[in-house]
């Protein structure tokens, strides 16, 4: 079973490969992606289970031990990640079968969401600084295709502003990497972490730190960084915008704890509080767009850069019961926004269009949607005993007990915020006076609504079942707060 952690990267790779010579089999392409996803997904959950029983797997790719090859990790952490985006990527696709399209299927569609899945599970299994950079590059370049696949005319122009970002971003990542290992000579994130601590506090490793800030922020969208974030993921298709949302700015905000958790704590005085001063401006920042906006999918996109800022602010408080919060809610976050965006994408077919002043009456014809939609709008914004609740509650009390009062009372402000802004898409997408929409009896609202659906259902649970999930997050936990567990676990001492 040494191997299992391999699996979630091994069968999309596979699968993409697979896919990529059959273009113009459609059916086959679905069939194939779905049953990948199921394995997937499967292999993910025995890999969790597997973690929680025996504790953090390694595997020392070609043989090499650490510190010297390339190393594997997957802790509860990692296995919790790679789970959910499995989860997130099988709904994602099923959605797709009614909604992206026949000219995008056949332009190479699946193959690419199964490489993006590659990227975001490699980039939260690696156990090593410079392949976090590579899977970050599979990732991205699967979202390159994906945000400009059907040449839209909006697509093309975010699509320039998006790429040369990360280009720069990823210049940048390189540039960091290379600070980092003429100081510590070494590219294995927890033989840098031990050689961190036997230099001590250097000045040159602040500015690394700084650095991989701006790196990590870029990706995740930290204020003043998410500059690029609402107009490019405004610009591809649905299920396209339900996987960048939900997925990769998750995976620069898993990077900054996982980075500053683990190797970059000795000056936390200076990097955590720029981290935690940051992550309250994103949250201003994102409430203001999120009530600004009209359209559905807007408001979304700013409630992204709000959930941002709260778990950013966990990790810059740098407690047990802050990053336990900011664990918890980052599951939270990516299974709900998902199916947020999935279940928005559906008010947008039906009526054809983003407005919602144009929208109104959905509540009377799709009883089934509203509904669905106001569980997940309610779990957003944290109303207990849904998933949202837990883990903004263990940051906020994480907070206060450090003293960070004014960080911990704008994270309950925005609360409200994100409680007014999915209310607004509900009362007036849903309440308002009923309309008639050209072509709605045409739409295939059920065959849309069930992944979302699928996908509430499982916040539901992982609100619902918080006792049960709290061993789990617990044990994901210990290894950010204890740091030389992931660091005997990896280098066998």
């Amino acid at each position: 079973m040494i191997n299992l952690l391999v699996l979630p990267l091994l069968i999309p790779l596979v699968t993409a490969a697979l896919l990529i010579f059959l273009p113009k089999s459609i059916r086959v392409q679905r069939a194939v992606s779905v049953v990948s996803a199921i394995g997937t997904l499967a292999a993910s959950i025995v890999l969790l289970l597997t973690v929680k029983d025996k504790g953090i797997q390694t595997v020392n790719v070609g043989s090499w031990d650490a510190p010297f090859g390339i190393t594997l990790v997957s802790d509860t952490l990692s296995a919790l990640l790679v789970t959910t985006s499995s989860l997130i990527t099988l709904s994602v696709i099923l959605y797709s079968f009614r909604s992206i399209g026949e000219a995008r299927e056949r332009f190479y569609y699946y193959p690419i969401v199964q490489f993006l899945l590659v990227g975001v599970n490699g980039a939260f299994t690696t156990g090593d600084i410079f392949n976090l950079f590579v899977f970050f590059e599979v990732m991205l370049m699967a979202s390159y295709v994906l945000i400009v696949i059907g040449g839209t005319k909006i697509q093309l122009r975010e699509s320039i502003k998006y790429i040369l970002v990360n280009v720069i971003s990823s210049a940048l990542f390189v540039i960091a990497v290379a600070m980092l290992y003429s100081v510590v000579g070494s590219l294995n994130m927890a033989d840098i972490s031990q050689r961190i601590a036997q230099i001590g506090s250097l000045p040159i490793l602040t500015v690394i730190a700084v650095l991989f800030l701006i790196v990590f922020g870029l990706k995740g969208a930290i204020f003043p960084l998410y500059f690029w974030l609402p107009g490019s993921y405004y610009a591809p298709p649905v299920p396209v915008l339900a996987l960048f949302g939900s997925l990769l700015t998750k995976v620069g905000v898993y990077s900054i704890l996982r980075s500053y958790s683990l190797f970059f704590y000795h000056d936390q005085a200076f990097t955590h509080e720029l981290l935690g001063i940051l992550a309250i401006i994103t949250i201003i920042v994102g409430c203001i767009g999120a009530i600004a906006y009209w359209d559905v999918k807007k408001i979304i996109i700013y409630n992204i850069i709000i959930a941002v800022g709260v778990l950013t602010f966990g990790i810059s408080v740098a407690t047990e019961e802050s990053y336990m919060g900011t664990v918890f809610y980052t599951i939270h976050d990516m299974i709900v926004k998902a199916a947020l965006f999935l279940l928005i994408g559906v008010m947008i077919k039906i009526t054809g269009t983003n407005d919602l002043r144009k929208m109104g009456g959905l509540m009377k014809k799709y009883p089934l949607l509203g509904w669905t939609f106001l569980v997940a709008a309610f779990a957003l914004a944290g109303i207990p005993p849904l998933s949202g609740f837990v883990g903004k509650l263990l940051i906020v009390r994480g907070g206060l007990a450090e003293g960070a009062y004014v960080g911990s009372l704008i994270v309950l402000l925005s609360s409200l915020v994100v409680l007014y802004s999915v209310i607004k898409i509900f009362m007036n997408g849903f309440w308002k006076a009923p309309k008639d929409y050209p072509g709605e009896e045409n739409q295939p609202v059920l065959s849309l609504w069930a992944p979302g659906a699928l996908l509430v259902l499982a916040s539901i649970l992982y609100g619902v079942g918080a006792e049960v999930m709290y061993p789990i997050i617990s044990q994901a936990t210990d290894a950010l707060v204890h740091p030389a567990i992931y660091i005997d676990a990896v280098l066998k001492e």
